[in-house]
């Protein structure tokens, strides 16, 4: 089987400027599903990924709903957080989702670097390590929870990179465990 083309990611940059939102799709050999979308830094387009995440967790994985829930609130935050602090407005996110039905779903977050809040990975990292140590009971604010309190408990793996392009590519895995599924 071949596999399909994808715009090359110097093409993107210039869709992203074009295009309110892009969307490329790859099915690998190995039966995964890779779906990239790229949004406009405005929280309009929101509730669009937060019902496309749930669509594909439910559908191309095996999650249960109630792990399909549980995953639109990772991504939301993820995006949330991109679209506030790592890319400035005017500027973009790109979200991946890459599906292998039965194992796994993983989300990559890519900001510009533009934003007015950008952290490098290792900030990111050392952040996030501090608030998951920190008693969740006394953390009162209303700031400052989500990554280490949502992201990192309900995914088995939460990864920050410096992207070589600028800003910063959030990367969360959550395998499928017997009991999570439909």
């Amino acid at each position: 089987m071949n596999e399909p083309s994808t715009l090359p990611s110097s093409d993107l940059g210039h869709l992203a400027q074009e295009s309110v939102l892009t969307k490329t799709e790859q099915v690998n050999r190995d039966g995964s599903v890779k779906i990239s979308i790229i949004l406009p830094t405005n929280a309009y387009f929101m509730s669009g990924v937060r019902d496309f995440t749930k669509t594909i967790v439910m559908n191309m994985t095996g999650f249960s709903e109630q792990w399909a829930y549980r995953f639109q609130s990772v991504v939301d935050e993820l995006t949330n957080n991109a679209i506030e602090f790592g890319s400035a407005p005017g500027q973009y996110i790109t979200v991946t989702f890459l599906s292998q039905r039965g194992k796994s779903i993983e989300v990559f977050v890519e900001d510009t670097g533009t934003g007015v809040s950008h952290k490098t990975a290792a900030e990111m990292t050392a952040m996030i390590s501090e608030r998951r140590q920190a008693d969740p009971a006394k953390m009162m604010g209303i700031r400052g929870r989500g990554l280490a309190q949502i992201v990192s408990h309900w995914t088995d793996r939460l990864e920050f990179k410096d992207n070589p392009m600028g800003g910063l590519i959030v990367h969360v895995v959550k395998n499928l465990e017997t009991g999570e599924t439909v």
